[in-house]
């Protein structure tokens, strides 16, 4: 209709010699029907019965108006004309059958088994890292849990949340620009650019919203801007990248060479970012962060590393994998920063999430005081998004402090995995290969994945998801296990023979197996070089006697950049 309007705007002799003034009162008197009428072209359409769809509501609209605006003597030869020109308008077509549709596109995700059913569980504090079904007394082992550390259950944490909540109530009332700020945002974000070695921190509702927000923000702000992007990078960061409406590239999993070949494509000049994770959760992989950054050095680029998986459990200080690659560095400053700039000083923003090492919920970005200052000010995703109550962010800031100073935990988790992932690789269970905490058991189709993860908790009370299309490629369906601090080994030997009577049971691959095929995800790949785990033996010696003084109760300065920087 539109471009039938714009075309008899060029061809039509009365549209052409009328002004815009005199068509609109013709409209409003229903004299504009009456010219219509007498037109060779619109005459006989509006005497015919159109067998197509027209928006009904316009014709509504112009009715009313019609009967608003028409004298009282009018009324009864502008409730039938309208009356006509509605039948005129009438359809011979249905509607669109949207139930229909979402039916049919959920039914193709049962049948090629990628649909997902979400069981009923609810983790016990008390009991971590058990779990009740739907009746209380039905109890599960949880092994696929993201409360890497068990901090959600921890005594001090629930104490201060306790106090807080009824203190300052359970809501934040709005977003900061609303509601205003508070002591417990500044105290959050102060142990966050502290833990990162920052000039400044923002929180977010999550970090799918940080990376949302921030990466396209970015994209938004800087037309000419270049993203390159690691194709296993998680949704959000995807997401921000897609929305940022930026110029991308994609490189193969940590493949230099693929990505230095991408960023000497432009000038030095050109704004570019490097998007990337520090450990990839479903394979647990792990990034070559400072060989980035001298790749984003070299061409001018900013890096922006998702330390999501990694925060808590890397690094003396559990800041990530950054902070792990200057280990030493950074144990002997404790809370300050080493006397040379580290790995972590060269990435440029670091995001992160509350809700899995440190057992609340939220997410963050740390970043220079300026980045953060422009952030706050510009980024949608951070100003329209109601603030975390005080109560989350006051338990979060306490178990940043606790996970900072207590290094046995992650000690006590990495000698978990690896006790775990030794006796799977004794019985030939197909582990995919990877220095993280991540115990990744290869499947190789959506549906022996699920099956494996109903029997797992049907007839062994174990909790393990199975992981499939869209979160990991088809063929590539899995069972992916995170052992914590709090899985004792008589627990662990209960997985692990279950999880071996499983794969007899249900005729899985092993290792072999795989072997015989060529391999496959890293498992049974002929001459394959061993993998070397992030924490060495010898750092696995440390106790957290052997942290600085100065993480026990450090002081955390009050961040400018948490309220507004004056002038």
């Amino acid at each position: 209709m539109e471009a039938l309007t714009r075309a008899s705007m060029n061809v039509c002799p009365f549209v052409k010699s009328t002004s815009t003034q005199a068509m609109r009162k013709l409209a409003n008197n229903s004299g504009l029907i009456t010219k219509a009428q007498v037109c060779p072209v619109l005459g006989p359409a509006l005497q015919s019965k159109r067998e197509y769809s027209t928006p009904s509501k316009v014709v509504q609209a112009q009715a009313s108006d019609n009967l608003a605006k028409a004298p009282a003597s009018a009324t009864a030869a502008a409730v039938t004309s309208s009356a006509q020109i509605l039948n005129n308008f009438n359809s011979n077509e249905a509607a669109f059958d949207y139930d229909g549709s979402f039916k049919d596109q959920v039914s193709k995700k049962r049948e090629d088994k990628s649909y997902r059913y979400f069981n009923n569980i609810n983790r016990l504090a008390k009991e971590f890292p058990k779990a009740h079904l739907a009746e209380e007394d039905d109890k599960v082992m949880v092994w696929c849990s993201n409360d890497y550390l068990g901090m959600g259950k921890n005594e001090k944490l629930l104490q201060v949340m306790n106090k807080t909540m009824l203190k300052y109530g359970t809501g934040a009332g709005g977003t900061r620009n609303i509601a205003g700020h508070n002591r417990h945002a500044i105290a959050l974000e102060g142990e966050l650019a502290a833990l990162h070695k920052k000039e400044g921190a923002l929180v977010f509702s999550s970090c799918f919203v940080a990376n949302d927000a921030v990466l396209s923000l970015l994209g938004q702000k800087y037309k000419d801007l270049v993203i390159f992007s690691d194709e296993l990078n998680h949704a959000s960061m995807i997401v921000g990248i897609r929305n940022s409406r930026a110029k991308k590239h994609i490189f193969k999993h940590n493949n230099l060479e693929q990505l230095e070949a991408q960023l000497a494509m432009y000038p030095k000049s050109t704004p570019k970012l490097i998007a990337f994770e520090s450990v990839y959760s479903m394979c647990g992989s792990v990034a070559p962060i400072e060989a980035i950054c001298d790749l984003a050095d070299k061409y001018g680029a900013l890096t922006f590393l998702d330390e999501v998986h990694a925060v808590g459990m890397y690094g003396p200080h559990g800041a990530g994998v950054a902070e792990h690659l200057d280990f030493e560095a950074h144990l002997k400053s404790g809370v300050a920063s080493p006397n040379y700039k580290t790995v972590m000083d060269r990435v440029d923003m670091i995001t992160g999430t509350l809700g899995k090492s440190f057992g609340t919920v939220g997410g963050y970005i740390a970043a220079s005081a300026n980045m953060i200052d422009w952030i706050r000010s510009f980024a949608p995703g951070f100003i329209f998004t109601t603030t975390l109550p005080p109560a989350l962010m006051a338990g979060t800031t306490e178990s940043i402090r606790i996970v900072r100073r207590n290094i046995e935990d992650r000690i006590n988790q990495q000698l978990n995995v690896r006790y775990v992932k030794k006796q799977f690789a004794d019985l030939g269970i197909p582990v995919i290969p990877n220095p993280s905490h991540i115990v990744p058991l290869l499947v190789g189709n959506a549906a022996d994945a699920k099956q494996a993860s109903d029997a797992l908790l049907e007839q062994y009370k174990i909790y393990v998801q199975a992981i499939n299309f869209p979160t990991v490629s088809t063929g590539e369906e899995r069972l992916r296990i995170t052992p914590s601090p709090h899985h004792s080994k008589e627990v662990s030997d209960q997985l692990i023979e279950a999880v071996d009577s499983l794969w007899s049971d249900m005729r899985l691959k092993r290792v072999a197996d795989w072997e015989n095929i060529g391999g496959h995800c890293g498992v049974g790949k002929l001459n394959a070089k061993p993998v070397e785990n992030l924490w060495t033996d010898e750092l696995l010696n440390l106790r957290n006697g052997d942290l600085n003084e100065n993480v026990i109760d450090p002081i955390v300065r009050q961040l400018e950049t948490s309220s507004g920087v004056r002038v």
